[in-house]
């Protein structure tokens, strides 16, 4: 298969790694030691198209492809892995919209998440991460409307001031397990929807994570997405492209690790000789970039797969299991290859080893991943 990026990939590419040159390489410390993003670095996102990646221009963004949308994120996980979460959840979350929300939907929440507004995807539940059939949040139907009770946990991109809405995964009809769940979108500041505990985390710590809690929280019936029962379906069709977006993060983990390893061992004497000229450490990087560059077909043939609109679970799969697990093989590689100074704040490399560690659990463990591709490979 040819991954020779088009002219407009090679533009988004280009200018996505401008953006988080000038933009997030300056702050990434910062924002990792403060646990937050400044709201205009969302901004600026929504500027130059970004927010809307994959938004219908019609509704006010980009309308970009899937391999963009991996592109972006991938370089800005070079500089920043928490600001490629924000924006790979985001993109999952509207995705949902994109495939089944109404009309009136549509004029609302894509051209708000167009504009800056962060939406967010709610399904792991206290009892329910893996075992998503283990969900216990309700939405009874009241008139033409939902009453909401449950409580999510782990809910990326909401947080004490982050976070506009989210597409929440609820049981509607509890007696068919699974097939019983419905895609509800609600708003922040809505009554009975509150943000309960946000979490102190290892990696990723600028982008907020929190628990959400619904207490008689009622939404409009207008606001569900596709038709009762379709709400398991629709999450694991965002995931899909959920997958290829955390590989992507993962990919731009992998690919600044190496590059600060070249840096260093090139800078680096010891015995009276660069590191790059020791045969061991050579081959550390040999493994490191050979799997690195797999990893990226991986996740290029995914995206491409998702574009062309054919069965993606799969590939998808296998792409977020491969690069997650990789980005965890190369930031080790790269602190030991570092020695003291890799484990020091000075240096970056062991925030991106915080960060890689994350990318095996969220969005589906790597144990979850390998599941899926045997099932796919027995049907």
């Amino acid at each position: 298969m040819n991954f020779q990026l088009t002219e407009t990939q090679e533009m988004i590419q280009n200018l996505a790694r401008d953006f988080a040159e000038k933009e997030l390489a300056p702050l990434a410390s910062v924002m990792d030691k403060s646990g937050s993003i400044p709201h205009v670095i969302i901004e600026k996102l929504a500027e130059i198209g970004f927010m809307g990646i994959n938004v219908p221009e019609e509704y006010g963004g980009s309308g970009l492809d899937m391999v963009c949308k991996a592109l972006v994120i991938s370089e800005l996980a070079k500089k920043c892995a928490s600001t490629a979460e924000v924006l790979s959840v985001h993109t999952m979350a509207i995705d949902a919209i994109i495939r089944l929300g109404t009309e009136e939907q549509k004029q609302k929440y894509l051209s708000a998440a167009a504009q800056g507004k962060i939406a967010a995807f709610a399904l792991t539940e206290p009892g329910a991460g893996s075992d998503a059939s283990a969900a216990k949040t309700r939405a009874v139907a009241d008139g033409d409307e939902y009453v909401i009770n449950g409580t999510k946990c782990f809910i990326s991109n909401m947080g004490p001031d982050e976070g506009d809405f989210v597409v929440l995964i609820a049981l509607t009809d509890p007696s068919k397990g699974t097939r019983g769940m419905s895609a509800i979108i609600v708003d922040r500041g809505t009554p009975g929807f509150t943000i309960g505990k946000t979490e102190d985390k290892m990696g990723i710590r600028a982008a907020a994570v929190s628990e959400l809690v619904f207490e008689d929280c009622r939404v409009p019936q207008a606001n569900r997405i596709g038709e009762e029962g379709q709400g398991f379906k629709i999450a694991m069709q965002a995931l899909d492209g959920g997958r290829v977006g955390m590989a992507s993060q993962a990919l731009g983990i992998a690919d600044a690790a190496i590059e600060a390893t070249v840096n260093y061992m090139k800078e680096r004497v010891q015995f009276g000789q660069p590191l790059a000229k020791l045969q061991g450490l050579q081959w550390y990087l040999a493994d490191m970039t050979t799997r690195t560059e797999a990893a990226r077909a991986l996740i290029y043939e995914a995206a491409d797969t998702l574009d062309r609109h054919l069965p993606a679970t799969k590939i998808a799969a296998m792409c977020k299991y491969f690069a997650a697990e990789n980005a965890v093989y190369v930031a080790n590689k790269a602190l030991q290859i570092h020695g003291g100074y890799g484990y020091m704040t000075d240096y970056p490399i062991e925030r991106m080893y915080r960060d890689a560690r994350i990318v095996p659990i969220y969005e589906g463990t790597s144990e979850i991943q390998k599941n899926i591709i045997a099932r796919e490979v027995l049907k």
